[in-house]
């Protein structure tokens, strides 16, 4: 009798083993919004979507993937996505082939419109947690450009115990998102204001003002026009405004300039030929896109030739880097640093697994801040 009541527990308990892996607990999204219970992470990162919509004909959910949700007798479709990478990543809703955020989770400026973002779990990412230390904070200024002839925004940090003390001035990372988002970049999706709490907490990182503007100039595209724009911009307008109304220490030693994607061609543009402005540079999934702007490049190879030695004597850090091979900028990237090696322009190279998201440019602000201001 013992035998059989053994066989029976074990058999009920290797039911119960079967039906919890059929049906993983898994946990709502923290880019939700308040008591949105969709999107669902599973524990092996796969995500559940469920999205009411009686009357549509298809909807479709696009992360990095398409797939189709499966609507059932209540007019609610779902589906289960593949395993999807850690960190941060943008996602589109369609519904009968028109692109909408989900109403069920925040959206970012992103992809050159409002799209949704969904964050997964990171095991690696305590450096962008918000932990019990003295968080600096984010504000939102409103200047006036002569550039644009309009008013534009900024987003500004202000570490820990800024305006304590009049007399105490601080170093500036101006900071540049992607290309189809703007000023929220760094301050929303990039977690920049808790990744610099975190290492100023831990001395790791000085405390500095960190400026996020909005890169994206009336003069469209990567062209010089717009590259031009911007680098006016921070030139005559952003700067200033900056060292006018706070308390910076207004110095080329004290100024880092850094960008991804289309920030880091900005700050390639704007960084390497304004070395008396700039002792830091920060480039992150970027380079010269090639063959697109090989006229900017060459011009660039050619100042550089001639500059050599006086940029390498200004930047204290010229600081490269870059996801893996799935990152798109990874081929230019790479062609670029072989031009630098052959010109004996001294640099850092750092990589970081992954491709042109916002997990690696988190990485990449969190190895580039602590070589600044030192």
């Amino acid at each position: 009798m013992a035998n059989k009541k053994n066989g029976l527990l074990l058999v009920m308990l290797l039911i119960g083993i079967v039906a919890r892996s059929q049906n993983p607990q898994g946990v709502v999204a923290a880019t939700n919004i308040r008591n949105a219970k969709y999107p669902l992470i599973l524990p092996d990162h796969r995500v559940v979507f469920s999205i009411r919509a009686p009357d549509a004909r298809r909807v479709e959910i696009d992360l990095g993937k398409k797939y189709d949700l499966v609507k059932d007798a209540a007019g609610n479709w779902s589906a289960t996505t593949d395993s999807i990478g850690e960190g941060f990543h943008y996602y589109t809703l369609f519904i009968d082939g028109v692109a909408v955020a989900d109403p069920a989770s925040e959206s970012f400026y992103g992809m050159g419109r409002m799209a949704s973002g969904i964050e997964i779990p990171f095991k690696g990412g305590d450096y962008y947690a918000l932990k019990d230390v003295p968080h600096g904070e984010i504000s939102i200024k409103h200047y006036y450009s002569a550039v644009t002839g309009s008013w534009r925004n900024l987003y500004i940090y202000t570490p820990p115990g800024y305006g304590q003390s009049s007399n105490q001035k601080y170093p500036v990372l101006y900071i540049l998102h992607g290309g189809g988002e703007d000023e929220r970049g760094w301050a929303m999706q990039g977690k920049a204001d808790l990744i610099l709490d975190n290492l100023i907490a831990e001395k790791k990182a000085k405390p500095m003002l960190v400026v996020m503007p909005d890169a994206n100039m009336p003069v469209a595209g990567f062209g010089e026009q717009g590259l031009k724009a911007f680098e006016q911009e921070m030139e005559s307008t952003i700067m200033p405004f900056v060292d006018k109304n706070y308390n910076t220490e207004n110095t080329a030693k004290s100024r880092a300039l850094a960008g991804l994607s289309m920030g880091g061609i900005n700050t390639l543009y704007t960084g390497l030929y304004h070395t008396n402005l700039f002792s830091y540079l920060g480039v992150f999934s970027s380079g010269w896109i090639v063959p697109a702007q090989n006229e900017l490049a060459n011009a660039q190879y050619q100042f550089l030739a001639s500059n050599g030695k006086k940029v390498n004597d200004d930047l204290r850090v010229l600081f490269v880097s870059d996801g893996d091979k799935d990152d798109i900028a990874y081929r230019n990237c790479k062609a670029m640093l072989a031009k630098f090696d052959l010109l004996k322009i001294n640099y850092t190279y750092y990589e970081y697994p992954g491709g042109h998201t916002w997990p690696v440019w988190r990485n990449d602000l969190l190895h580039f801040a602590p070589l600044l201001f030192r």
